[in-house]
């Protein structure tokens, strides 16, 4: 009877992936929060208001010489609502993360 030969991609998810799992959900926060936040690139590509993102549709609230500060002070509470909800569920990676740098072994 033959040794079974494992995959490098069965090494991958059986014993690397939980190592890393706190640093791929953390990266993947970063790129979320950074590109929900992005305000130069669709100013630079979008054309039309009815394609704006959220970041750019604040800025209607915006006039030349006067601000509707009470409407947009609802909308940001809008729009950070989403992000504040992925940070309490992802929160717990972060201190897993933190907790694991000093554990040596």
């Amino acid at each position: 009877m033959g040794k079974r030969k494992i995959s490098p991609l069965r090494i991958g998810l059986l014993f690397i992936s939980p190592i890393g799992k706190q640093s791929l959900i953390v990266v993947g926060l970063f790129t979320f929060l950074a590109n929900w936040n992005d305000y130069l690139a669709p100013v630079i590509y979008l054309s039309s208001e009815k394609n704006y993102t959220l970041m750019l549709g604040l800025t209607l609230f915006q006039g030349q010489y006067n601000a509707q500060w009470n409407l947009m002070m609802a909308a940001v509470a809008l729009v950070v609502l989403p992000s504040l909800v992925l940070f309490l569920f992802a929160q717990r990676y972060f201190v897993e993360g933190i907790a694991m740098t000093g554990v040596k072994g």
